[in-house]
């Protein structure tokens, strides 16, 4: 089963068995990790922002339009940022490593 690590913006690192065919949101969801996702992975929000080590970033599907429209909403967006909801884990993403913005930003709650 893959692996994978979420780092928290103060560097506390904490490591998942991820069943392929979830998402990093689900991930973080399971396993407690401070991860919003106000729209619930509806692709409607950026609280599931995280920050994709650079080994993995090319091993990812490119982000969609909609993503990237997203990710403008975004706090501490990186080259390397993406949204948790739309990282799907497979084999090849095992060791990925997710680094946690120190902030986000809920627009639904405008």
């Amino acid at each position: 089963m893959p692996r994978v690590t979420f780092v928290s913006a103060d560097g506390v690192r904490r490591d998942f068995d991820a069943p392929t065919g979830k998402t990093v949101l689900d991930i973080a969801w399971d396993n407690d990790i401070g991860i919003e996702g106000a729209c619930e992975g509806s692709l409607a929000c950026s609280t599931c922002h995280v920050i994709v080590d650079a080994e993995f970033i090319d091993r990812l599907e490119p982000a969609t339009e909609e993503e990237e429209d997203m990710l403008d909403l975004a706090w501490g967006v990186q080259p390397n940022s993406r949204l948790g909801c739309q990282i799907v884990i497979t084999e090849a993403l095992d060791g990925i490593v997710l680094n946690l913005p120190a902030e986000t930003f809920n627009q639904m709650d405008d």
